[in-house]
């Protein structure tokens, strides 16, 4: 960890408590275009797919599906309200605040569309260094990793990437960057599985001692 200089954090999840809500309108969504599928069971599916935009994980539970795109666009439509429910915690603020202080850079790397993280985080007037969203053609893993490196100059041991979900690791450690996993959406065993010896944490705040 002495070696870090940029603290790139997941947004759902990670630094905002949304993704139940998200799992039980996902749950919602797909049950109703997919009776066959029970709610308990959409909503654990959506949890395992979490990491990557909505309309992927459609794909991967249903490939080719030619209603993926309608249960995408109500998903996203419906999860807007509670979304701007949300707020950041103290506990995120003090640690966005301190890392700073420190120096060192904190940034958000979010599969959430541009325009709502940016609207969330200019609501919440919280100071970040970098704040990266989806849009076509650059997401959160190798195009945000690779676009924070071009643009602090940074090395791969110098940037670590935060996240809850297990395909945050698999991104992270594909690309060649260290991992913080956040327990929460899943526990420690559940990150294990992607690889011994993971470093996760309860609180956020712990970052800071690592």
């Amino acid at each position: 960890m002495s070696s870090i200089r940029a603290y790139l954090f997941d947004f759902d999840g990670t630094l905002v408590d949304t993704m139940q809500g998200f799992a039980d309108i996902a749950a919602e969504t797909i049950h109703r275009f997919h009776p066959e599928m029970s709610f308990e069971t959409a909503g654990r599916r959506y949890l395992e797919t979490s990491g990557a935009p909505f309309f992927q994980q459609l794909e991967i539970l249903f490939p080719g599906a030619g209603n993926n795109g309608d249960i995408a666009a109500i998903f996203e439509e419906t999860k807007k309200d509670g979304f701007f429910r949300s707020s950041f915690s103290e506990d995120v603020r003090q640690t966005i605040g301190t890392i700073r202080s420190r120096g060192q850079i904190a940034g958000i790397a979010s599969n959430n569309f541009q325009e709502l993280v940016d609207r969330f985080v200019e609501r919440e007037g919280l100071a970040f260094d970098i704040v990266l969203g989806y849009r076509d053609g650059f997401e959160k893993g190798k195009d945000h990793f690779s676009h924070v490196m071009e643009k602090f100059r940074l090395d791969k041991e110098e940037l670590v990437f935060i996240g809850d979900s297990l395909k945050d690791a698999e991104k992270a450690f594909h690309f060649g960057i260290g991992f913080i996993g956040i327990c929460g959406t899943f526990q420690r065993e559940d990150f294990m599985k992607i690889r011994d010896g993971i470093v996760t944490v309860n609180n956020i705040k712990e970052i800071l001692y690592l």
